[in-house]
């Protein structure tokens, strides 16, 4: 029918262009007859009028679109159905808002009783909801979900646990302290900052890694004692072996797994103000656990700490001062001391090589492979092991070389024993007092960097040990040398003189090795600036006696003046040296103690005589060097083999 009206409409129209007749029309004019159908006439000069008709039912057109909408939502209906239901078939469990006391999968077989989570007793807990969601899938065995109890059970946990406490007279005095932490770590929990600690162990215990129990009672013991708050966790045991643990912390969370047997990897994350530095020992503790056989190695730890979020040392649109954590570096051994090998950019597969006994390069020569170590106090580098010999020698050698004749030393702090070390070393030296404030320095650079006191290479002259504070010569002392030199060399000491004869001898050579002038501590300031003290430290020098003081940090171009930057108390120490009556002063560097900068060292000679040796040329430096060092092992037997080649 349309194209039967299309090929009348074109000849009606061909019909008029060719005819010429302008007064022609084309008249298209739709009629509606009496069934009310719509007809339209066509009109031409040649052709009478023509009527064609094209019928439209609306109920049909109507019915006809309602029919394919209810087809197409059916259809999409159905589908859905299917797709939902064969979801439900695969998913086990539901979302669920709840505060229960305990929540134990039942579609795993959990024939185990894990401990639930636990609160330090006078820490508030906000309320909270508890959801969760399960996949099972092939390699999991166990699953485990536990939580916090209600709020009023809570209540209940703490005030019973609140009892239990006084029932024990001994934590009465201790108890409002202990709350006051607890009450300044809350207030910290939610800083636009947080703390990452990632740390792995090796030569772990494989049945404990295999048991749910007891790491999940290991994980509670661990968030207890570092005071923070345990919301839940959640363990799943692994097929064939092997357990997988994460725990929701009010103040972020931690996890652990092993990835190969023997090992396990954790990572603890706080947004609070708390350090977790000191949780280290309590993971070591409570995390390696050595094998029961009797060829087990000890377990070894491994750690990184990392800065996160927004805080002191993130600028917009700068970089971050890596220099304001000295602890976010590559790897962490053991707590306070930390290895790493990129300082010295030494491969990781050369240190492992160096280890093994085959003959190789690496294996015959281990010291140019092995990791650096660093040890921290609060945060702040005090000495590394590629620096110990640059640091420790030139704070030592130049002062005992240039005064004629050293019997009797005294060291101020260096308590992971180098230092004394080296002045042990010199043949002149009759006694050597070391004034360490802090013993735990001193046992731990015993334990774990014994190197550091490590005198076994003169250990062959009488009275030398081969531990250098066994020495007859070395005098430890852990007490303040601050208190120590103002009671016995400081003005009101006059009338003690005769009480304690022995500890008025004075010292012909007196090292500080102690807190850098910069550091934020009111002790520092103490140290450099108050008069008292620096007074009994020019009163306890022999006439022609050397002080020796550690300065920190050397000065470059860029560097404001001492009094105007960081190093104010540096610029009072000189200034206040000076008025004494020390009759020379001098400052020199060493750009190698890995400090990350050149550090100086301040050198005071009470008499001018002995400054005159300072300036001597460096052969007689060395002729008195080696006429007074005392030959060490090593030398004594490469002098032997070569006599004998002779």
């Amino acid at each position: 029918m349309l194209r039967r009206l299309s090929s009348r409409a074109t000849q009606g129209l061909a019909a008029f262009f060719s005819s010429g007749k302008k007064d022609e029309n084309l008249i298209c004019s739709p009629r509606i007859n009496n069934e009310k159908r719509k007809t339209f006439d066509i009109d031409n000069s040649q052709e009478s009028h023509t009527q064609h008709t094209i019928y439209f039912n609306p109920v049909v057109l109507f019915g006809s679109f309602i029919s394919f909408a209810a087809i197409a939502f059916y259809v999409g209906v159905i589908i859905r159905i299917l797709m939902l239901s064969n979801s439900a078939t695969q998913l086990n469990g539901s979302t669920q808002t709840m505060n229960l006391s305990l929540s134990v999968a039942t579609d795993w077989k959990n024939e185990k009783q894990l401990p639930p989570p636990t609160v330090i007793p006078g820490k508030e807990v906000p309320p909270t909801t508890y959801t969760f969601q399960h996949f099972p899938v092939e390699g999991s065995r166990t699953n485990y979900d536990l939580h916090l109890p209600r709020l009023d059970e809570l209540d209940d946990v703490v005030s019973m646990t609140n009892e239990d406490d006084s029932s024990d007279d001994s934590s009465d005095d201790s108890s409002d302290d202990d709350e006051d932490d607890i009450n300044d770590l809350v207030e910290g929990l939610h800083l636009p900052a947080g703390q990452h600690l990632l740390v792995d162990i090796k030569n772990v215990d494989p049945i404990f890694l295999n048991s749910e129990e007891r790491l999940a009672e290991a994980m509670i013991q661990l968030v207890d004692e570092s005071k923070l708050t345990l919301l839940s966790y959640h363990c799943h045991g692994l097929i064939p072996v092997g357990v997988s643990c994460a725990g929701v912390l009010l103040e972020s969370h931690v996890a652990f797994h092993w990835p190969t047997e023997g090992v396990i990897s954790m990572d603890l994350f706080t947004c609070g103000s708390g350090k977790l530095i000191p949780t280290l020992t309590s993971i070591q503790q409570l995390f390696g656990v050595k094998a029961a056989n009797e060829d087990a190695d000890d377990p070894m730890m491994m750690w990184s700490h990392k800065l996160r979020g927004f805080r002191k040392g993130f600028v917009p649109g700068g970089e971050y001062n890596h220099r304001l954590n000295p602890l976010d570096a590559d790897l962490g051994l053991k707590y306070l001391v930390h290895t790493t090998m990129i300082s010295r950019s030494l491969l990781l597969s050369d240190y492992y090589k160096s280890l093994e006994d085959d003959g190789s390069y690496e294996s015959l020569h281990p010291e140019f492979f092995a990791p650096d170590h660093i040890l921290l106090l609060d945060g702040i580098v005090q000495s590394t092991r590629y620096g110990d010999a640059p640091y420790h020698e030139s704070i030592v050698h130049p002062a005992m070389i240039t005064h004629p004749n050293p019997k009797r030393v005294a060291v101020i702090g260096g308590g992971e024993g180098a230092t004394v070390r080296e002045i042990l070393k010199h043949s002149t030296l009759e006694k050597v007092v070391m004034i360490e404030i802090d013993g735990g320095v001193v046992n731990l650079s015993t334990k774990y960097l014994p190197e550091w006191q490590d005198c076994s290479s003169i250990a062959h002259h009488d009275g030398c040990a081969e531990w250098c504070f066994d020495d007859e010569r070395a005098d430890l002392r852990v007490e303040d040398a601050l208190a120590y030199f103002n009671d016995n060399f400081g003005s009101s000491s006059i009338s003690k003189a005769s009480a304690e004869p022995d500890l008025q001898e004075q010292f012909d050579v007196l090292i500080m090795d102690c807190l850098d002038p910069n550091d934020d501590h009111p002790f520092a300031k103490v140290l450099y600036t108050d008069d008292g003290y620096v007074t009994s430290l020019y009163d306890a020098l022999t006439d022609d006696g050397i002080l020796v003081v550690q300065v920190g940090e050397a000065v470059n171009s860029r560097s404001p003046s001492d009094e105007n930057g960081s190093f104010e108390n540096r610029s009072t120490m000189i200034k206040m040296l000076d008025a004494i009556g020390f009759k020379s002063i001098h400052i020199y560097e060493e750009s190698h103690c890995e400090f990350g900068a050149p550090w100086t060292t301040l050198i005071a000679f009470k008499d001018v005589e002995t400054r005159k040796r300072w300036y001597r040329s460096p052969a007689a430096v060395e002729l008195d060097l080696s006429r007074r060092i005392l030959p060490t092992m090593v030398v004594r037997l490469l002098f032997a083999t070569s006599m004998g080649q002779r």
